[in-house]
């Protein structure tokens, strides 16, 4: 039985020759195929990351089950695997859930149950998951029933056109980093941005922070991302990126926005800076947590004259460096104890280290965010280090801390 029908090559390029709101179909109609499965079914995580919503098969194989079933995923099977990014499989070995996942970015699980499975129905499955993160990474861009299947709660105008801004993955994975980024609240947020660029030799980090509330705030932030973009594609550097940005709302807006633009070399670790106005970056070091206090200028828009800075970090493997908005440290927020919960997920995916942060800050504000709180958590490895930064964690409690920087506990 296994191995029957067609293989995962054959399998992408039936994908590649199906509509793009059917290429999940031909995942699941592989696995019935080789190995008998039934039940089949594919299972987003939510805009909000509070629920699994099943995606509806288009040749209607779930027609019975409804449409578009939804279950909580905090303390379920699903959240295990997105956590933990391995295979489930029940005591009775019929049921199984694989993580679907692309360079670190959490998409689903894919359900299924099978009559019979050993390693190779196992590594089967484990792989056919995989591939089918790539087919909806590629599919998404051609259809909105991927965008559709995160929604469980209404998305105001404002948040919508932040969505817009973001990289289409809040995760990434290379040799060198792992970086995860988040923002909440999804569904209602005005003027926070997050946004990354992988180059052969340079990674390319940015947090903004627009002023006031909705779309106002939601269209500064669309000139601030889109400056810094357009000069940063042009391959020019932070500096010249800082500049743009502060130009754009200057000349096409009333308002301000503070930001922080950061510029890692791959291959050293160098780590260039500019602060416009930013709370300053954390970094967990040894097992301590240290605000790295940089010099910090005006916001991008200031009606004033600027003159914006290029400072240097460094970078060693095994370090944790946590930029945030003042969502984060601000109001009811303030009351989370930072260094504690970073000191208490240091062993960690930067993933979950996200979603811990923000969930104190959902906790300390009883469930309502007074403002947008954005994350961005990465992990350096170093040319020669680990992956994936669980991996990491021996190296990251070995690493002594710097000196001249402000201690923020010790966790």
């Amino acid at each position: 039985m296994a191995g029957a029908g067609l293989g995962l090559d054959e399998v992408l390029r039936a994908a590649e020759d199906a509509a793009p709101v059917e290429s999940v179909d031909v995942v699941a109609r592989n696995l019935e195929e080789r190995f008998s499965a039934c039940e089949v079914s594919f299972w987003f995580v939510d805009l909000i990351g509070q629920e699994a919503v099943r995606l509806p098969r288009a040749d209607g194989a779930d027609e019975a089950r409804g449409a578009a079933a939804r279950t909580p995923l905090p303390g379920s099977v699903y959240d295990r695997v997105l956590r933990t990014q391995r295979l489930y499989q029940e005591p009775d070995g019929h049921r199984m859930v694989a993580p679907v996942t692309n360079r670190g970015d959490c998409i689903g699980v894919l359900d299924l149950s099978v009559p019979y499975a050993d390693d190779t129905v196992r590594e089967a499955v484990a792989q056919a998951a995989h591939a089918l993160a790539y087919i909806v990474v590629t599919d998404r861009r051609f259809t909105d029933l991927y965008h559709w299947g995160r929604r469980t709660t209404s998305v105001s105008l404002a948040a919508e056109i932040q969505h817009q801004l973001l990289p289409s993955a809040s995760c990434c994975e290379a040799a060198q980093f792992t970086l995860a980024c988040g923002l909440a609240p999804a569904d209602d947020i005005g003027g926070d941005t997050y946004d990354y660029a992988l180059d052969r030799g340079t990674l390319h980090l940015s947090i903004t922070d627009a002023m006031g509330h909705d779309t106002d705030s939601a269209l500064l932030a669309t000139l601030t991302v889109n400056a810094l973009r357009g000069v940063r594609r042009t391959g020019r550097g932070i500096l010249d990126q800082a500049y743009a940005a502060h130009k754009a709302l200057v000349e096409h807006a009333r308002g301000m926005a503070t930001g922080q633009l950061l510029c890692v070399t791959l291959e050293t670790g160098a780590c260039a800076l500019v602060n416009a106005g930013h709370p300053w970056p954390l970094r967990l070091r040894g097992g301590r947590v240290q605000e790295l206090a940089v010099r910090v200028c005006l916001p991008f828009g200031v009606p004033l004259p600027v003159a914006y800075e290029v400072q240097q970090l460094e970078l060693r493997p095994g370090d944790r460096l946590i930029l945030l908005t003042d969502g984060m440290t601000e109001r009811d927020a303030a009351a989370v104890d930072l260094p504690a919960v970073l000191h208490d997920t240091r062993d960690e995916h930067p993933r979950e280290v996200v979603r811990a942060l923000i969930g104190a800050v959902h906790e300390v504000c009883h469930g309502s965010l007074p403002d947008d709180a954005t994350i961005m958590v990465l992990d350096w490895h170093g040319t020669s280090g680990p992956r994936h930064s669980d991996a990491g964690a021996d190296i990251r409690r070995q690493c002594p801390p710097d000196q001249g920087v402000r201690d923020r506990g010790d966790g």
